[in-house]
């Protein structure tokens, strides 16, 4: 596992996965949002942050979460691992509010990017129906030979992140 794509619904737990991820095996980072987004929530133009992530996913070793489903073929088709974070609705809600909550809102600089108004809850509540299907069918054409790990609760999360731990020890 050297090559590593997270992608799932916001509040689902993808920038901790990434985090404790990037520590275990030792490889750099990158939250999408981080990337995508400068400090006053302007976006980057799509070509240039299409050739981002083209350079990012050109390294020997990566973790990048994020979904942007314009760009997951650059990061699908470059993976030998990919995440999908399969949360309930429910757990996705809870996921965002809570860490607005702890974390409060803007660019925190660890994968924590805030940003609640009725665009993201709604795209948060519809995104099992909306946008999974597509995820899962991109998933199926450009990560070929990658393996795909589905979870779908917290549980799930933590016990697959020890086991990914004890396998690189």
């Amino acid at each position: 596992m050297k090559k590593v794509a997270i992608v799932g619904c916001g509040g689902s737990g993808k920038s901790h996965v990434a985090r404790e991820l990037g520590r275990i095996l030792d490889a750099p980072v990158t939250h999408l949002d981080a990337a995508f987004y400068d400090d006053e929530w302007n976006a980057l133009p799509m070509d240039k942050f299409t050739d981002v992530q083209r350079e990012l996913v050109a390294q020997l070793r990566w973790v990048i979460d994020g979904n942007y489903n314009s760009t997951l073929q650059v990061r699908l088709e470059a993976c030998d691992t990919v995440v999908l974070m399969d949360v309930s609705t429910v757990a996705a809600l809870y996921g965002i509010f809570s860490r607005q909550i702890r974390h409060g809102a803007g660019h925190k600089g660890n994968g924590v990017h805030n940003r609640i108004h009725w665009g993201v809850i709604k795209y948060v509540a519809t995104y099992r129906r909306k946008m999974r299907p597509r995820v899962m069918a991109k998933i199926e054409e450009f990560s070929s030979g990658a393996d795909v790990v589905l979870l779908a609760n917290r549980r799930q999360t933590r016990r697959w992140l020890r086991k990914v731990a004890a396998e690189q020890s």
